[in-house]
């Protein structure tokens, strides 16, 4: 994997584990360990894991844009658990650098009724297929393709019709965009719960006590390389530091009188903040 750490500064990989921890009111109650790079494909297993672990179900799970995909919606969502994870794209939205991007389907208005978007240009994007695809995971995605017939002539061609990896010049090409229009409407719905007063408490309280159990492994305990190697050995020795990492929490706790503090509350400039 890609260190963050990288002293030599030219991208190398590394032998690594992507280590994943649950937190509940700054305790962690279940930790795994994967191989993926990346967090999209930990959420499944990892959920399962906890699950089978602690015997039930959570009702809600809060989660940063790295875990958020399509897959993962559907699952959360079939699962009757409610997703509270960032969009991928929630930082990017609304600032004036993006609003500039009119290429981006975010920055049309879409009309549900027919089915079509409308460019900067005052154009129809129109449905012209659907087609399924399977993602590297094998869940089957369902994809809907829109094209717009009339770019001729477009003065805002050149800044909507995009990318480097074409063999036509811009100008005998049309603008085309490909969406999974579940995905959008589940997005949606996670704009919905994270926007949420409860949506932005959670946020915040999983910065504070997720990350938090992370700087206090790795920063405070300055723990930064396992010992042992195997998957097993690696989830016994992690298990240590984070049993280490709650009686610590659970001192503080005690020490401060907070042992029934499960959630901070939001500041009044947070609550009214995106």
């Amino acid at each position: 994997m890609h260190m963050k750490d990288d002293h030599m500064r030219n991208g190398q990989l590394k032998p690594a584990y992507n280590i994943q921890h649950a937190v509940n009111s700054g305790f962690i109650v279940a930790a795994g360990i994967f191989p993926n790079p990346t967090d999209v494909l930990t959420l499944k297993p990892f959920t399962e894991q906890l699950e089978k672990s602690l015997g039930f179900q959570f009702e809600r799970i809060v989660a940063d844009a790295g875990y958020e995909s399509e897959e993962n919606l559907v699952y959360l969502r079939d699962k009757q658990i409610k997703a509270y994870i960032k969009p991928s794209n929630y930082e990017q939205v609304g600032t004036k650098k993006f609003a500039k991007e009119i290429g981006k389907k975010e920055n049309m208005k879409y009309e549900k009724a027919g089915d079509f978007y409308i460019c900067h240009n005052g154009k129809k994007l129109e449905k012209v297929k659907v087609s399924s695809r399977k993602t590297s995971s094998g869940y089957q995605r369902t994809e809907t393709h829109y094209t717009c017939t009339q770019c001729g002539g477009c003065p805002y061609k050149a800044k909507c019709v995009t990318g480097k990896n074409w063999k036509k010049p811009v100008e005998k090409r049309y603008k085309t965009l490909t969406v999974s229009r579940l995905f959008e409407e589940l997005r949606e719905e996670e704009y919905r719960l994270i926007n949420s007063e409860e949506g932005k408490k959670l946020r915040m309280n999983r910065s504070i006590q997720a990350e938090g159990g992370f700087a206090d492994i790795k920063g405070d305990s300055n723990f930064t390389r396992f010992l042992c190697r195997g998957s097993s050995n690696v989830f016994a020795e992690y298990v240590l530091y984070a049993m280490a990492h709650n009686l610590g929490w659970l001192h503080s706790r005690i020490q401060n009188d907070k042992l029934d503090l499960h959630l901070y509350e939001l500041k009044d400039a947070e609550k009214n903040a995106a």
